[in-house]
C-alpha cells in the first residue's frame, strides 16, 4: 500500500494510513502525518524549498480577475446562517456543526472560484496543549462560574481551523505639510494668599511656538496582516497576534489533514481597505517623527501606493464553542503560540457575594468607627 495522498477526480486529498488504511492527520508534535487509531507516522516532503509561501502576486490583476489560472481553485463550501462562515470541506458529509459557533448546519454545498493559498502555518500546538492553555486562561477570569473551566476541559473536541489572512505589500511615497511646535517658556507673575495676606509670586509657562513645515517620507509595507474571515470576532484575533510569519511553509494539503479550512469571505479589495488604514496610521506616526519639535500638526498629506502585491494564507487556530447553560461563548488559541482569547460568561451568584461582602465591609467599617467614638 502506498505511503503517499492520493487524490479522486474531483482532486480531492486523502492520506490512507499504510497499516490500517484509516485517514491519517498531521500531527504539530511530530511535524509528520500520524494515524490517530494505530498511531503510524509518515513522513512527507514538507521541508522542501520555501519559494511558494513568499511569493507575492499582483494586487492590480487580481482586482481585474487577470491572475493566472494555476494562481485559482475552486473551493467547495457551504455557509452557516448563524455566523456566516464559509467552511471549506471534502467527501460526502451532509451535516456538520459549525466550529464558529456551534450551530448545527446542513451542508449544502456551493463551488466558489478562489485565490490559491500560497502559505501556510501548520500547528505547533497539539489538541491537548491548547486545551491546557485555554483551562489557564479561564481559571484567570474573575467571577466566572466555578463549573466552567471543568465543562470546558470534559466538554466537545477542539477543532482545529486553519483560517485565511490577506497580506499585502506595498512602497509608499508620502507628501506632508504640517507645523512644527517647540516649548519655550515665560514667567508669569500671579497674586495668591498666604496665611491670611496677598502675596506675589512668579512662576513659569509653558507656551508652544509653531512653525510651518513641509517634507517627503518613504516606507516599505511587508506584508500588512489582515484577516480574510467574518466567522470570527476581530476582537479575538487580532489579540492572538503577533504571528511569525517567518514560520509559513509552501502549501501542501498535508498539513491540512485531519483539520478543517475555511474559506476566504472577506475578498481582496476589502482587505486591502483595512491594510491602507493600518499603512496610514504607520505613515501619520512616520510623519511626526520627521516633523520633529515637541508637537506636531499634519494639516496635508498625500500618499501615492505603488508596487502593490499580496499573498493568500493560512494560519492555525484552535476553536472551541461551548454552549453553556443555553448561551453559546467563543474561545479561540493561537495554534502557533497558544494565545487565548475569547468570550466567557460572568458567576451572578459570585457577583451577588462579592456585592454582598462590600457591603459587610462598608456597614463593619462604620460600627468601628462609631465604636471608637
Amino acid at each position: 500500500m502506498s505511503d503517499q495522498p492520493t487524490t479522486d477526480d474531483s482532486e480531492e486529498f486523502r492520506f490512507p494510513c499504510a497499516e490500517c488504511g484509516s485517514e491519517m492527520r498531521f500531527d504539530p508534535e511530530a511535524n509528520k502525518l500520524k494515524c490517530p487509531y494505530c498511531g503510524h507516522e509518515q513522513d512527507f516532503d514538507g521541508e522542501g524549498e520555501t519559494g511558494l509561501a513568499n511569493t507575492e502576486l499582483d494586487f492590480k490583476a487580481a482586482l481585474n480577475n487577470d491572475l493566472p489560472e494555476e494562481d485559482m481553485e475552486e473551493a467547495r463550501v457551504t455557509d452557516c446562517s448563524n455566523c456566516g462562515a464559509q467552511v471549506e470541506f471534502e467527501g460526502d458529509s451532509y451535516s456538520l456543526e459549525c466550529p464558529f459557533c456551534a450551530s448545527p448546519i446542513v451542508l449544502e454545498p456551493r463551488t466558489t472560484k478562489q485565490i490559491k493559498p500560497k502559505g501556510v502555518m501548520p500547528f505547533v500546538l497539539s489538541e491537548d496543549k491548547a486545551r491546557d492553555e485555554m483551562g489557564k486562561w479561564l481559571g484567570k477570569l474573575w467571577f466566572a462560574p466555578n463549573n466552567l473551566q471543568e465543562y470546558a476541559r470534559k466538554g466537545r473536541k477542539m477543532q482545529g481551523m486553519y483560517v485565511p489572512y490577506w497580506t499585502y505589500d506595498a512602497q509608499s511615497e508620502s507628501d506632508y505639510a504640517g507645523q512644527r511646535g517647540t516649548y519655550y517658556y515665560v514667567t508669569q507673575t500671579y497674586t495668591a494668599t498666604e496665611n491670611g495676606k496677598s502675596v506675589t509670586k512668579t512662576r513659569q509657562v509653558r507656551k508652544v511656538r509653531w512653525h510651518r513645515v513641509s517634507g517627503h517620507v518613504s516606507k516599505w509595507f511587508d506584508d500588512i496582516l489582515v484577516l480574510a474571515s467574518k466567522a470570527l470576532p476581530k476582537r479575538f484575533t487580532d489579540k492572538l497576534a503577533p504571528w511569525d510569519l517567518s514560520a509559513l511553509k509552501d502549501f501542501s494539503p498535508n498539513y491540512i489533514a485531519g483539520y478543517s479550512a475555511e474559506a476566504y469571505s472577506v475578498e481582496l479589495s476589502e482587505g486591502f481597505t483595512e491594510a491602507e488604514a493600518l499603512m496610514e496610521r504607520e505613515i501619520r506616526a512616520l510623519v511626526r517623527r520627521d516633523i520633529g519639535g515637541d508637537e506636531q500638526r499634519i494639516n496635508a498629506l498625500n500618499t501615492t501606493l505603488s508596487a502593490l502585491t499580496f499573498k493568500h494564507v493560512l494560519l492555525p487556530v484552535w476553536l472551541a464553542a461551548y454552549k453553556y447553560q443555553g448561551k453559546t461563548y467563543r474561545f479561540v488559541v493561537n495554534g502557533q503560540t497558544g494565545k487565548v482569547k475569547g468570550e466567557r460568561p460572568w458567576s451572578k451568584s459570585k457577583i451577588a457575594m462579592a456585592v454582598l461582602a462590600g457591603i459587610v465591609l462598608v456597614v463593619g467599617g462604620v460600627l468601628i468607627a462609631q465604636a471608637m467614638n
